[in-house]
């Protein structure tokens, strides 16, 4: 097998199991008047493929399961505690600083293309005449973002703007949830130590926004977590299940099929039930920094494999890579259940 044939490979792997991680993927992949036509389709419903596939459902459950099982017993039995440990203990510290720099860099990404958290959403339809304007307020308070600066204001601003989107664009927007938590972890936390909102005092706030923003320091990390989580669960839902035809078109158009010789809708089912089940995990806080690892890896392969607008995907980076770094907090399954005496699970 050649090089070529070994990423063309992996990167249809990437594409089962990573079609429309967090935001509904297809609407990046596909030309507007096929989305348009897959949304105004009756979808099938991908649990049908079940019927004439189920030795092939059956035998990747019991994979999946095995691995499953595999990554838990490691958080049961702390196998890596005392060898990985400290180096974890480590990273926790780049966690803030990684979620800031990475929405800066996505704020970047919406004023350089003049689209809101993905291609499908045009400035223009949510500012009109103000879009312009907007492209610059994105572009100015990225570059503040990821020196650290006004972190506090800004964040209350994107949150007004994550609000306005849900007005304008109605519950679709909630496939983009990464970024509601992420801003809110950064209204809570601020501009952290490696800021210059910490050098110059730049970050703080009238008495009553300050106050809300102590209150919510110790559910940052976690609301980025299961905002992060309900986005991978929505979007799953969304583009494979409610218009399950979107993944479908998007399986034939790339022939997914040349990899996976399974049924077009039952690929479409098994992406379902992976993302749902990797958010799922998220949200819950199991086996949260595998399933960083496992977004991370994928959506690379997805990257080189689809050739996307690069800034679509920094937040899902982003946020993988800043709770893998965090690990576990105290509102999570595992952090709660799994804890032994002073040290939380490591995987």
């Amino acid at each position: 097998m050649t090089l070529r044939e070994v990423a063309a490979y992996l990167g249809g792997l990437a594409a089962l199991f990573l079609p429309s991680l967090t935001s509904a993927h297809e609407v990046y992949i596909l030309n507007s008047d096929t989305i348009r036509a897959a949304v105004a389709a009756d979808s099938p419903n991908p649990f049908t493929a079940y019927a004439s596939n189920e030795y092939q459902f059956f035998f990747w459950g019991l994979i999946s399961f095995i691995a499953m099982s595999t990554i838990l017993a490691t958080a049961v039995f702390h196998l890596f505690e005392r060898q990985a440990g400290p180096f974890f203990a480590y990273l926790k510290r780049f966690a803030h600083p990684i979620a800031r720099i990475t929405v800066g860099v996505s704020l970047i990404g919406f004023g350089l293309s003049g689209h809101l958290f993905g291609t499908e959403l045009a400035l223009h339809d949510l500012f009109a005449s103000f879009s312009g304007a907007m492209q610059a307020f994105f572009l100015l308070a990225g570059i503040a973002l990821i020196a650290g600066l006004y972190t506090r204001y800004i964040a209350v601003l994107l949150i007004g703007v994550y609000a306005y989107a849900v007005f304008v664009f109605g519950s679709y927007v909630f496939t983009y949830t990464a970024h509601l938590g992420a801003y809110i972890l950064l209204f809570s936390l601020g501009g952290g130590t490696w800021s210059l909102d910490h050098i110059f005092g730049t970050g703080n706030l009238t008495l009553r926004l300050a106050k809300l923003a102590r209150h919510l320091v110790p559910y940052g990390f976690p609301i980025l977590r299961i905002c992060f989580g309900f986005g991978i669960m929505f979007a799953a839902v969304y583009g494979k299940f409610i218009h399950s035809e979107l993944g479908l078109q998007a399986v034939l158009q790339y022939q997914l099929t040349d990899y996976f010789p399974f049924d077009p809708l039952f690929i479409v089912l098994g992406a379902l039930i992976i993302e749902f089940l990797a958010g799922a995990m998220i949200f819950t806080g199991i086996a949260i920094r595998w399933t960083g690892l496992f977004l991370i890896f994928w959506l690379i392969l997805s990257q080189f494999y689809f050739h996307e607008a690069w800034w679509v995907h920094v937040i899902l980076f982003g946020a993988g890579l800043a709770i893998f770094c965090h690990g576990y907090d105290r509102y999570s399954l595992e952090g709660r259940f799994f804890k032994r005496h002073s040290n939380e699970p490591i995987l």
